[in-house]
């Protein structure tokens, strides 16, 4: 394993023979590139004042918000991301704070995605600032991995943004080793090196180990991933049930996992948490409507349609109901199944109760997924939906004006057609952001 940091600047570069070469690299070559403080490195970038100050991108510290990407200077505070913004500005108050530009986020990160598409075509993006890239030397393309991972570094940081990179023969090696040197580092496992850089880590450093998994295998006295590599196979068992033998891989090095972007879509959903609780059916509706609107968009963008339709509430005390519904056709049409949505919505409220936040998905892509209904009993009878009408009657006039609002989207952004009840919706949020890879693609 060796590290680089800005470019050798700082750190221990890559060790050369006598003839100043790099050492032969031999199997596969997997990086994960790791966009630095992503969304707050843009917004310095564009506020050249900002640089060198804290920036939190967030929700509002009074409305329940939840930062989203904190700048390194931030984070000297304690400031994390997921981390409540009122608890972000007391460790911090001094923070500059934004709720971030989304669309410059998403522009920003298509040209990096179009960098590393361009290293090689076997790319896996995973969020909007991290993707993984299969470099591995061929016949027809013997580079050594690590000249092409310093030369991604460097194109990404002429854009005014930088990235950190994990080199490894693996998906795990390279996410873990992308989290070892930051902000801008290089940490590269050369093949055969893979089991002297798990094994003194912390079990935790491996993705699918859990808070929960974690308790017990440290009851167990496994608590590094040199250790877990060499777990009893009945405990890891007991643990991870079916993927036990996918971690017990992972903690010897051995992961398998190609680096594939075709992954099937399983669902598509939005949701989000409001400021004040929403208790009055009108609100409730506007908030599901605004749900609903963002998922139909999302479908029509990817051209897909789905049988099975829910609904997510989350209550005051943050208890969470839900809800589903299978569909006798497919639909992308949130103008369709925006009013089926109010009327589950009464399956698991009741006028009053105060709601926190509010979700809306789409799945059963294939026609093919078995269908629950509301998780939880309520005291009234669940309505029948046959007379439920689509907020337009009309399907013809219906796509148009979907088609119509969509178009203006695509050329001047989501913003620029709203309902009112987006509007006010909108005005009601914490103003937290999200990572899911799918809204940015």
């Amino acid at each position: 394993m060796y590290r680089t940091h800005g470019h050798n600047v700082g750190g221990e570069g890559p060790q050369v023979d006598a003839a100043g070469q790099l050492p032969a690299w031999h199997g596969s070559a997997i990086l994960l590139v790791d966009l630095d403080a992503f969304f707050a490195s843009v917004e310095q970038l564009d506020h050249p004042g900002w640089r060198g100050k804290p920036v939190i991108v967030g929700g509002d510290p009074d409305k329940r918000g939840v930062v989203s990407t904190a700048s390194y200077e931030a984070r000297v505070y304690g400031v994390r991301s997921a981390m409540p913004s009122s608890q972000a500005a007391r460790l911090c108050p001094d923070a500059i704070w934004t709720h971030g530009h989304y669309s410059r986020y998403r522009a920003m990160s298509k040209r990096i995605m179009e960098i590393l598409l361009d290293e090689s075509p076997r790319i896996q993006q995973v969020s909007i600032d991290e993707a993984f890239l299969d470099i591995s030397p061929t016949a027809h393309v013997a580079e050594h991995p690590i000249l092409v991972a310093q030369r991604i570094q460097k194109r990404v940081s002429e854009l005014g943004v930088t990235c950190s990179i994990g080199l490894g023969t693996t998906k795990t090696i390279a996410k873990i080793a992308s989290d070892m040197d930051k902000p801008q580092g290089l940490t590269i496992v050369y093949p055969g090196r893979e089991k002297d850089f798990l094994s003194p880590l912390p079990i935790r450093t491996m993705s699918g180990i859990g808070p929960a998994a974690e308790k017990e295998l440290t009851a167990h006295g496994v608590r590094t991933l040199g250790e877990l590599a060499k777990a009893d196979e009945s405990l890891l068992k007991h643990i991870f049930g079916k993927n036990a033998e996918m971690i017990m891989a992972r903690a010897n090095g051995g992961d398998l996992t190609p680096v594939s972007d075709d992954d099937p879509v399983k669902s598509v959903s939005n949701e989000t948490s409001f400021a004040e609780d929403l208790s009055t059916v009108e609100d409730v509706e506007a908030g599901i409507a605004t749900m609903a609107s963002k998922v139909g968009r999302r479908l029509r963008k990817k051209g897909m349609r789905g049988h099975t339709v829910s609904l997510k509430l989350r209550f005051s005390d943050r208890s969470v109901r839900s809800v589903q519904r299978r569909l006798d056709e497919p639909t992308d049409d949130d103008l369709f199944f925006t009013p089926l949505l109010y009327r589950m919505a009464r399956e698991i409220w009741e006028p009053g109760i105060p709601v926190r936040l509010i979700g809306v998905g789409m799945a059963g892509f294939d026609g093919e997924e078995p269908v629950q209904g509301a998780l939880f009993d309520v005291s009234q009878e669940a309505p029948s939906d046959d007379d439920v009408k689509p907020v337009i009657a009309d399907d013809e006039k219906r796509s148009g004006l979907l088609a119509a609002t969509d178009k203006v989207k695509d050329r001047f952004g989501d913003a620029a057609v709203r309902f009112g009840r987006e509007i006010a919706m909108e005005r009601r949020t914490t103003g937290s952001g999200s990572k899911n890879s799918s809204d940015y693609k």
